[in-house]
């Protein structure tokens, strides 16, 4: 484990890009080649126009001398009201006196391209696409560049399906929604429960998805050019699916403005403004008696105003029948409905809805026909960015030969091994020495899992490898079940596994959750193994003749205290689900191939939690009147099976801080008053305790190095994890937040720097009880890993013109004035 290091700090920086503008060329369908059947349409082709007798210079929407804004309203302004409704579903009808021809907006990629939307399949052309582990497992690997890294293979596959009219262009993924519980059955799809790593991963996988390379930074990003359109969602505070019988059609979630600003909408806003997505999906749930999908402060306010999103927002699939038929809100009909959806800027309804009710809402003079012009010129402006009317030729290229390619293969098996987990390693028994082992028993329900490994919204992999596989190659394996599936309602089953393990010279045993117990529409009501899974693991732990090891695969936590405290189960390996690959990448883990640096995204609490409160209660903090614990590690003090955040590594790494600021002064003018922040019975409060982050006008940063150094024998990975806390004594906070991290590769015995530089008014702001953002005086927190090594930096705000901070790598104070510019002595 990596000593850790604190520091007691004070602000950050956030750092932003503008770029330059790029042109478009006109392609016509006959350039377009690709290595399959039939190719993709480009609208705005002049042959395709001569087939269908019209001459395309006729239509002011395919000169593409025009601005996009410009061909989108002459498209839109030529329909007629009952064309025009007909492209507000997810199937787009066209108009074919236009020469518009249909598309189906509706496909998936959440972790490889899915067959899930109708807007994609496979078939003996391409008959699977490369499986990625769920994100859960991906997101433990805490590596920013693995997770663009498969956007941008999962695109290419896309793009290339495209141009062999198998898949769309417009992509409803990635699902960013917070873990708020440990229960929730998405677990699976979600970057896991800290708002600031799961828009990490939001921006980084969104990046890989969209971005052109060379246009990442384009001048009007309402014009940037996109690879494949992804979408964040569920917008918002979506994370009850079906708990003891409420469901996400009818659940009202009630949300104080204090966890909206803090947690649940956070990831969207870094995955709007920094990822720069071009669609958000909004949820089925209501939030505070309005459901998401019609309330216009969320939608047009916040999405679209305030954060500025460039591209359209859609419902999740029939939400606007749900509004109707399931929460019954206000009593509205389906025209009703539309028309609200509508005006609060909903632009495209995966269903009917609008379809078939919004030409009558019109005509009943509920909604102006200028809000369903607005939604439809910013869905073409995103197809348009997507090549969809000129077509793109840096993709031209892609074919059959680009999907499931052994690049891509290879990258499925890394992520693997780079999420997975070691919890549990007793005097070092892992990794095993192939060369000192003949016979394996490997047991249990997931021993020769397949399905399991690629959890939900997959496609169909292009090759499985379960553990059974990958473990026959390394000697003799003796296989048995254990249990029958992952429910392991009989125990008959058991007394085999044993006779395997009492023969074997090592044996590892596969147990854990899957879709059957942890999905969509699924929740738990427990955080055990199921059925007589434990007393399976005890009883062929307690006979095993070599040491036996345990590798759980599920999303959620799962309470395995019993195993962490088992003498007779050496090790413990968290799997996730690990994707097609995933029986290679744990074999790699335990034989030694690859060094475990995974990280839990979640905190693993134990089973009784599920007794402390309800699923349906909303609040972060603790409800004291009501006994009810806090959640996240930001909220909850009590004990834990694992922590989050918490790994080991086959190797131990020392961390020093080379360099770090200590103090930071921030003058506040007339117009920037000092704000009252809540502080505990009997602390010390500050004459001037904060000031709204919305009244400052600088910028200011803070730094902090590190040097990682590796102690041990082997070579490995380590996540650098940085929390920020906030001044003792402030009543009601988080006790830290996540402000950064880096996954950083040290050979044995060597040393890498790592350096971080953050933004003071994202890593140490804080939102009270009023919703307000601010940034408390006094002394921060900066902390390295989980170690008790503190360094103080104190934040004051009051009438000064300076702030100094010492810089111990240049050996130089530098001094900031008022107008945010330094200088050195």
């Amino acid at each position: 484990m990596a000593n850790v290091v604190t520091l007691l700090i004070c602000f950050s920086i956030a750092s932003f890009f503008i770029s330059s503008n790029a042109g478009r060329r006109l392609l016509d369908s006959e350039s377009v080649s690709t290595n399959g059947a039939r190719n993709f349409t480009i609208v705005c082709d002049p042959s395709r126009y001569a087939k269908l007798g019209m001459e395309m210079a006729a239509f002011g929407f395919c000169d593409s001398n025009l601005t996009y804004d410009s061909r989108a309203k002459d498209l839109v302004d030529r329909m007629t009201l009952a064309e025009k409704v007909q492209q507000l579903g997810n199937k787009a009808l066209g108009v074919p006196r236009l020469g518009l021809p249909k598309y189906e907006w509706w496909s998936e990629a959440l972790h490889g391209v899915s067959n899930v939307g109708p807007g994609t399949y496979f078939d003996d052309l391409i008959p699977g696409a490369t499986s990625f582990p769920p994100v859960i497992l991906t997101a433990a690997a805490f590596n920013e560049s693995l997770w663009k890294e498969i956007g941008q293979v999962v695109s290419t596959e896309a793009r290339a399906m495209y141009n062999l009219g198998r898949a769309g262009l417009t992509y409803w993924s990635p699902n960013i929604n917070v873990v708020r519980d440990p229960r929730w059955g998405r677990a699976t799809e979600t970057p896991g429960e800290d708002p600031y790593v799961v828009g990490a991963y939001a921006t980084n996988y969104v990046r890989g998805l969209q971005d052109v390379e060379g246009t990442e930074n384009f001048a009007d990003l309402n014009s940037r050019p996109l690879k494949v359109s992804s979408c964040c969602k569920h917008y918002a505070a979506y994370d009850v699916d079906n708990w003891l019988g409420v469901d996400r059609y009818h659940y009202d979630a009630q949300v104080t403005e204090q966890d909206m600003s803090e947690t649940f909408l956070k990831p969207f806003e870094m995955c709007v403004k920094d990822g720069d997505v071009s669609s958000v999906m909004c949820s089925y749930n209501k939030i505070n008696g309005i459901p998401a999908c019609a309330d216009p402060k969320l939608l047009k306010d916040t999405i679209r105003g305030e954060w500025d999103l460039h591209g359209y927002i859609v419902s999740d699939c029939d939400s606007l029948e749900v509004m109707v038929n399931g929460h019954k809100w206000l009593g509205d009909t389906g025209v009703e409905a539309s028309a609200q959806a509508l005006k609060a800027g909903l632009d495209l309804d995966c269903g009917v809805y609008y379809s078939k009710f919004t030409e009558t809402a019109v005509k009943q003079g509920k909604v102006k026909v200028q809000e369903i012009d607005r939604s439809l010129k910013q869905l073409y402006v995103v197809l348009m960015r997507l090549g969809f009317f000129d077509g793109n030729p840096i993709y031209n290229s892609l074919g059959k030969k680009d999907v499931c390619s052994q690049e891509h293969i290879e990258l499925a098996r890394e992520a693997a091994k780079e999420g997975i987990v070691l919890l549990k390693n007793v005097n070092e028994t892992l990794p095993f020495n192939p060369n000192k082992i003949k016979k394996l028993a490997v047991v249990g329900p997931h021993a020769n899992a397949t399905t399991a490994m690629i959890g939900n919204y997959a496609g169909i992999p292009c090759k499985f490898v379960s553990p059974l596989d990958a473990f026959s190659n390394y000697g003799e394996v003796r296989h048995e079940m254990g249990c029958d599936g992952v429910k392991c309602v009989n125990e008959s089953l058991i007394f085999p596994a044993m006779q395997a393990a009492k023969e074997a010279d090592v044996t590892i045993i596969f147990a854990g959750l899957d879709l059957s117990v942890e999905a969509e529409s699924l929740d738990r009501t427990d955080l055990l193994l199921p059925g007589y899974q434990t007393q399976f693991i005890n009883q062929v732990a307690q006979v095993s003749k070599g040491p036996a090891i345990l590798v759980i695969m599920s999303a959620g936590g799962v309470d395995i205290s019993f195993a962490k405290k088992n003498d007779d189960i050496k090790a413990i390996l968290w799997a996730g689900y690990p994707g097609e690959q995933g029986g290679r990448a744990i074999a790699d883990v335990v034989f030694g191939h690859y060094n475990p640096g995974g990280r839990l995204p979640l905190t693993w609490y134990p089973a009784d939690y599920v007794d402390m409160l309800p699923l349906t209660s909303m609040p972060l903090r603790p409800v004291d009147s009501l006994g009810y614990p806090g959640r996240t590690y930001k909220f909850y003090n009590g004990s834990t099976v694992y922590p989050f955040g918490y790994g080991l590594s086959y190797t131990q790494f020392n961390y020093t801080i080379l360099s770090a600021t200590r103090s930071l002064d921030i003058k506040l003018d007339k117009s920037q008053h000092c704000r009252d922040l809540e502080y505990k019975e009997g602390e010390y409060k500050p004459p001037c305790s904060s000031v709204l982050i919305d009244d400052l006008d600088c910028q200011y940063d803070f730094e902090v190095e590190v040097e990682v150094q590796n102690v041990g024998r082997r070579d490995g990975s380590e996540v650098v994890m940085v929390y920020s806390k906030p001044p003792s004594g402030i009543a009601s906070t988080h006790a830290k937040q996540v402000i950064g991290f880096q996954r950083v590769f040290v050979k044995a015995g060597m040393t890498e720097k790592v350096k971080f530089v953050f933004n003071v008014y994202k890593s140490l702001g804080i939102v009270d009880y009023t919703a307000y953002n601010l940034l408390p005086s006094g002394g921060h927190t900066i902390s390295l890993g989980d170690d008790v090594k503190h360094q103080k930096i104190i934040l004051h705000l009051l009438a000064l013109t300076l702030h100094s901070g010492w810089d111990k790598a240049k050996n130089k104070i530098t001094i900031k004035h008022e107008n945010c510019w330094d200088d050195e002595y």
